[in-house]
């Protein structure tokens, strides 16, 4: 919860910063104003802005019935509420948790997991995504998720700001902010979400089915897809939610240490030591 209330303090800040900056005082006034609307937009409707931009649809224990019961299975094993389950029109395999609580949460998997993973694969995955819900991680990485989509937009408006005025010294602010401090506050935003919550969720995972080495051969199809293919509608706010980065395939500079998963064979030499203790 520190963590919510430190991304939404970071927004509050930023707009009011802006707001001063193009109206003082009363620009100021708005901006606050704005900021606690978005805040509580984001805390309520992050995890359905997710959902509908992944096009994911509901699914019940009549329409997909070999899905829904594993999910079953699981929120009982792990003593959780049932979250709702939702499907992906995507051929890629990944898969996501999203929702505020665990009473207010959701799993969601592509067509492309359910299509190339095994039984026992979909459960590890399955597994992991329930481990987030349990960990609280779902509402950090939903609210992470709009909050970065919202500063960059805010970056595109201050450069869109700048124009050939008399006011130079505006301008130059202007560009200083749109192309290097709101890029800088989303990676910031993006940084929060630690790491180490996918060594715990693949932790998670291992205890809960009892069998590591399921969610090692997940992964490694995971990220042999992800690397091979590229996801449609991914977006860079969004891929902190996934079980493997979608991105991997794709060069970028620093990539690795701005990426907020830890690297698969690190996860897999993590899982290894767990399947040797269990």
């Amino acid at each position: 919860m520190r963590k919510t209330i430190f991304l939404m303090a970071v927004l509050t800040f930023l707009c009011i910063w802006m707001g001063s900056l193009i109206d003082g005082t009363e620009g100021m006034t708005n901006a606050l104003w704005i900021s606690c609307g978005i805040n509580l937009f984001s805390y309520f409707f992050s995890d359905t802005l997710v959902l509908r931009q992944y096009r994911a649809k509901e699914v019940t224990a009549q329409n997909v019935p070999e899905l829904y019961s594993v999910v079953q299975k699981l929120a009982l094993q792990a003593n959780l509420p049932m979250p709702k389950v939702y499907t992906i029109p995507e051929q890629v395999p990944n898969a996501f948790a999203t929702g505020r609580s665990p009473k207010h949460a959701a799993v969601a998997v592509t067509e492309g997991l359910l299509r190339l993973m095994t039984e026992e694969e979909i459960e590890a995955v399955l597994a992991h995504e329930m481990s987030h819900v349990r960990h609280y991680d779902i509402l950090i990485g939903s609210i992470a998720s709009v909050l970065a989509g919202i500063i960059a937009m805010i970056g595109n408006m201050a450069r869109g700001t700048v124009s050939g005025r008399n006011n130079d010294r505006r301008n130059a602010l202007f560009l200083l902010i749109g192309t290097v401090l709101m890029p800088l506050a989303a990676t910031i935003i993006q940084m929060s979400i630690s790491r180490t919550r996918e060594y715990k969720a693949d932790e998670g995972s291992a205890y809960l089915t009892g069998h590591p080495e399921w969610l090692i051969s997940a992964l490694s199809k995971l990220e042999t897809c992800a690397r091979n293919s590229h996801m449609k509608n991914v977006s860079a706010q969004t891929a902190h939610m996934f079980i493997v980065n979608p991105f991997s395939g794709l060069k970028q500079n620093f990539s690795s240490l701005f990426s907020t998963h830890p690297s698969t064979p690190d996860r897999i030499a993590h899982l290894e030591k767990i399947k040797k203790s269990l």
